[in-house]
């Protein structure tokens, strides 16, 4: 198996398994929707890199620092269910997904944009 088909296999896996882990503690988190929208893996696997996605606008930040806060139990929950699939658990970094964002800002750009019609 190639190296990148690993990385995908194993990103998919913890995508799925820290969404189920976001969805059960959310006492944790303060009752906050949390999504693990992309997970990048590094090429030894040592390191994931979690995108996360927070439904509420002014919930991202504290979110986030929570997960960070809790970092170190959310790896050790993440071990427990994935132990017999990879050798290590890999190093868990968070970062907030802007994609949304992103795609609201372009897409008031768009609506502010005036083409005139062609004849």
């Amino acid at each position: 198996m190639s190296s990148a088909v690993r990385q995908q296999k194993v990103a998919k896996l913890i995508q799925k398994e820290l969404g189920d882990i976001f969805l059960r503690d959310k006492h944790r988190m303060g009752s906050v929707f949390i999504t693990a929208t992309e997970v990048r893996m590094s090429s030894d696997l040592s390191v994931a890199k979690v995108y996360i996605s927070v439904l509420l606008e002014a919930d991202k930040k504290s979110a986030l620092d929570k997960i960070t806060h809790h970092k170190s139990e959310i790896r050790k929950s993440l071990g427990d269910r994935i132990r017999n699939q990879v050798r290590i658990v890999p190093e868990l970094i968070f970062v907030l997904d802007e994609a949304e964002e992103r795609a609201r800002r372009l897409d008031a750009l768009i609506e502010g944009l005036h083409i005139p019609k062609e004849k």
